[in-house]
C-alpha cells in the first residue's frame, strides 16, 4: 500500500501567560529550552524525523522571534516540495483573530485544500518529548478512526490538571474526553492510572473537515481542538487513543520510560531543565538516531579558566553551551545557554541562564531562571532571599523559583 500523503500542522498561537515574564517578548513556542533549543524544536524534530516534511506552523501572539527562528533554522528541500512555514492569522473568514485552536485550522483550510493530504497530523508546539509519530498514524489507519489522540498514562490523582481520555473496555476506543475532571476515570486493568491527552492528534482529512465545519456553526463552542473537535468525533464513535508508552523511538534504550513534559508553568519549565542535569537524565538529549534539531549559533567552544585556591572555573552536573565562559566561578546543576559568562568567585546553583547573561564576581544565583542578556552585578544575590527578590520586582514562582526578565540589570 502506498504511503499516505500527510500534512503536519503545529499549533503555535498560544500566549503562554503562565510562563511570564519569559513570554513577555516572545510566543511560548519560541521560549528557549535546554541551552540550544526552542520549545517548538521538539515537535518539529519529531515530525521531520518521522518523514513528515510538509509542515505549517500556525502563529498568532508575539510571533516575531518564532518566525525568525523557523525561517533561519527549519529550511527543508524546495526541490522535493518540502517545507516548514509559519502561517500567521490571515483573517480569511473576516476581520478577527483566531478564537481557538480549531478556528486557527478552519481559517487556514487553504493549506489543506492545496496539499490534499490523506491525513492531517496536528501537534502542539510547546511540550518536551521524543516521539515517532509514524507509529501513531499507522495505528490510526489500522483502526479506521476519524481521529487518534496521543495519550500518556498518569496517576489518577495527578490527572485533574489535564484533558483526560476515558476508553472503552478494549483500551483503545474513546468513550469520553473530559477536561480537567475532578474524578478522572481509571484505565481498563489499571484503575490507579488514566490517560492524559498530550495534545497531539492524527486526523483523517475528511473527518477533520467535517468536524471543523460543524464546530464553526456551533455558537456555544470555544472552537478548541481538545475541548470541542475531539469530543464531537468521540460522540460519533470515531475516536481512538494511541498509548504513548508503546512508542518505540530509534536510539532509545529498551525499557526506557517515555518522557513527556508540559512546560506550561515556570515551575514545570524549571523542573524539566533539572531533569536534563541528572547523572542519568530523565530526558536524553544525546540520541543521535532521533536528534532534536535546531540552529547552533556560531560561537567558540565553552571555556573554563582559573585554578587558584577558591578561584576555580568549574561546572558540575550541568549543561554548558558553546560560547560560555566560566571564569573562576562554580556552576552546579544548572543549564547555561550560549554566551553566558560566570565571573570569578561567583556561584550558580540549580539555575537556568539564557543567552548572553553575565554573572558578576562573587554574585550568587540559586534556584532561578534568568532570561537573555541579563547583567547581575558584583556581589548580588538572586534566589537566596525571596523577599529581596520580590522587592526588586522579580517574579517568584509558586515553588520558590526566582525569574529575572529579559535584559534586566541588577547591580545591588
Amino acid at each position: 500500500m502506498a504511503e499516505p500523503r500527510i500534512l503536519g500542522i503545529v499549533l503555535a498561537g498560544g500566549a503562554g501567560t503562565r510562563l511570564a515574564p519569559l513570554t513577555e517578548d516572545r510566543a511560548k513556542p519560541a521560549v528557549p529550552f535546554g541551552g540550544l533549543y526552542r520549545l517548538i524544536d521538539f515537535a518539529l524534530s519529531n515530525l521531520v524525523n518521522a518523514g513528515i516534511l510538509k509542515i505549517a506552523v500556525l502563529t498568532q501572539y508575539k510571533s516575531h522571534s518564532l518566525d525568525r527562528h523557523i525561517t533561519t533554522t527549519w529550511r527543508l528541500s524546495n526541490l522535493l516540495g518540502n517545507y516548514v512555514t509559519t502561517v500567521p492569522a490571515q483573517q480569511r473568514l473576516g476581520p478577527r483573530w483566531y478564537t481557538g485552536s480549531a478556528d486557527a485550522i478552519l481559517q487556514s483550510l487553504n493549506l489543506i485544500n492545496d496539499e490534499r493530504p490523506d491525513l492531517v497530523v496536528v501537534f502542539g508546539a510547546d511540550h518536551v518529548y521524543r516521539m515517532d509519530p509514524g507509529q501513531m498514524w499507522r495505528q490510526h489507519l489500522d483502526g479506521g478512526a476519524g481521529v487518534t489522540v496521543a495519550g500518556i498514562p498518569v496517576p489518577r490523582q495527578e490527572a485533574t490538571a489535564f484533558g483526560v481520555i476515558q476508553t472503552a473496555d478494549d483500551g483503545q476506543r474513546i468513550e469520553a474526553f473530559l477536561e480537567k475532571p475532578a474524578d478522572p476515570p481509571g484505565l481498563p486493568g489499571r484503575p490507579d492510572e488514566t490517560f492524559a491527552s498530550m495534545g497531539n492528534y492524527v486526523f483523517s482529512t475528511e473527518a477533520l473537515l467535517d468536524a471543523l465545519r460543524a464546530d464553526s456553526a456551533d455558537e456555544d463552542s470555544k472552537h478548541d481542538m481538545g475541548g470541542d473537535i475531539v469530543p464531537l468525533l468521540v460522540g460519533q464513535g470515531a475516536a481512538q487513543v494511541y498509548d504513548f508508552t508503546t512508542n518505540d523511538v530509534p536510539g532509545e534504550k529498551a525499557g526506557t520510560e517515555r518522557y513527556w513534559r508540559d512546560v506550561g508553568t515556570l515551575d514545570s519549565y524549571f523542573d524539566a531543565h533539572m531533569d536534563l542535569c541528572a547523572t542519568i537524565p530523565a530526558f536524553d538529549l544525546y540520541n543521535e538516531r532521533w536528534p532534536i534539531l535546531t540552529h547552533i549559533p556560531s560561537r567558540p567552544p565553552a571555556k573554563f579558566v582559573h585554578d587558584d585556591g577558591d578561584r576555580v572555573g568549574r561546572a558540575i552536573s550541568s549543561i554548558v553551551s558553546n560560547g560560555v565562559i566560566v571564569s573562576g566561578g562554580c556552576v552546579r546543576e544548572s543549564v547555561l545557554s550560549p554566551g553566558v559568562v560566570v565571573h570569578s568567585w561567583a556561584s550558580v546553583e540549580r539555575s537556568v541562564l539564557l543567552d548572553g547573561t553575565h554573572v558578576g564576581r562573587r554574585a550568587v544565583v540559586r534556584d532561578a531562571i534568568v532570561d537573555k542578556n541579563v547583567r547581575i552585578g558584583e556581589g548580588v544575590e538572586i534566589g537566596v532571599d525571596k523577599d529581596d527578590d520580590r522587592a526588586r520586582g522579580l517574579v517568584v514562582s509558586a515553588a520558590g523559583i526566582t525569574v529575572v526578565g529579559k535584559g534586566r540589570e541588577i547591580m545591588k
